[in-house]
């Protein structure tokens, strides 16, 4: 028996002297209610109502239980009511990349307590930001797509000590340029891949672009930490796998891929947040685009665009 709904239809009908109008309350049809009369009436032991006059009176056993049985209805409602708050007030975890940029991490904070959806946000490897979107441990997280199906394109590069095409260093490269050079002596520098572009369809397509490009083996490696990766580059010892934003926090020197399949792409999904969080996506977004440092971004750092915080471009450049 649902014990709550048989409370609802007593207290109903104790309410308003009529099982008819007690029905029109509750959006039941009558017969149900009656039913439920009844089969409370049987689990209590006795009748809760007179039904042999022109209205339905408490019977004393009904009179004596009414408060008690308001005051069960009142207390799950307080039990719903606390649940709904604290649903709503606990911050929704987003998982986002681990070289996001954290200023404008900030900005996404700061943007979804205005808007009502406090958040947390956790730096992921893109596989954990995955798997922790199916189990609902996160609410929201970018999740690494193909580039050319993304709605967020970051371009990579690569970092590294000096520009590898000359003093701009904005010339794309061809990962065949990395080739060492015939005759040449001693040891060619790895390329340093962090673990954000070593997984699924994002390493298969490294790999093959360096088989073609007829790279050594071991030629790409993958980076044991970022910060040790940032530290081999800085010493001319790697170049490093990157995006621009990121090398450009680094103080590296960052000359673009000229394939852009190999550059990253991102979508925002959401796990089974509320629907009031799900309406968070559209704002989300966009700054968290602005955080990972997108396309757009980049050409708002390079003046042929706007993005959306034109001043961390203007900073980008000095």
């Amino acid at each position: 028996m649902d014990l709550l709904a048989h409370l609802e239809a007593y207290v109903a009908v104790a309410e308003e002297h009529s099982f008819s109008r007690a029905a029109d309350v509750l959006y039941v049809a009558q017969p149900v209610l009656s039913r439920r009369i009844k089969t409370l009436e049987q689990h209590l032991g006795g009748e809760l109502f007179d039904r042999s006059g022109r209205q339905v009176t408490n019977t004393d056993l009904g009179a004596l239980l009414l408060p008690h049985a308001k005051d069960v209805l009142s207390r799950v409602d307080h039990l719903r009511q606390v649940a709904r708050t604290a649903v709503t007030a606990a911050p929704h975890t987003v998982g986002v990349p681990p070289d996001s940029e954290p200023a404008a991490l900030a900005r996404v904070i700061r943007a979804a307590t205005e808007h009502g959806v406090p958040i947390r946000v956790r730096e992921l490897a893109a596989d954990d930001r995955e798997s922790g979107l199916a189990d609902g441990s996160l609410a929201f997280a970018l999740l690494r797509v193909p580039p050319e199906t993304a709605s967020h394109r970051i371009p990579l590069g690569l970092g590294s000590a000096v520009p590898l095409t000359g003093p701009s260093g904005r010339r794309p490269v061809h990962l065949d340029s990395l080739r060492p050079p015939r005759g040449g002596r001693g040891p060619v520098p790895p390329v340093l891949v962090t673990a954000e572009d070593q997984t699924g369809f994002a390493a298969d397509r490294l790999i093959k672009a360096a088989a073609r490009a007829g790279l050594s083996d071991g030629r790409i490696q993958r980076a044991a930490s970022t910060a040790t990766a940032v530290a081999e580059t800085l010493a001319g010892h790697a170049v490093l796998l990157c995006a621009e934003a990121f090398a450009r926090r680094h103080g590296l020197a960052w000359t673009p891929l000229a394939d852009a399949t190999l550059h990253r792409g991102y979508e925002l999904a959401a796990g089974r947040a509320g629907d009031r969080a799900a309406q968070a996506l559209d704002w989300m977004g966009v700054l968290l685009a602005d955080a990972i440092g997108t396309a757009e971004r980049a050409a708002a750092a390079d003046g042929g665009g706007t993005g959306p915080d034109p001043r961390s471009g203007l900073a980008a450049r000095g």
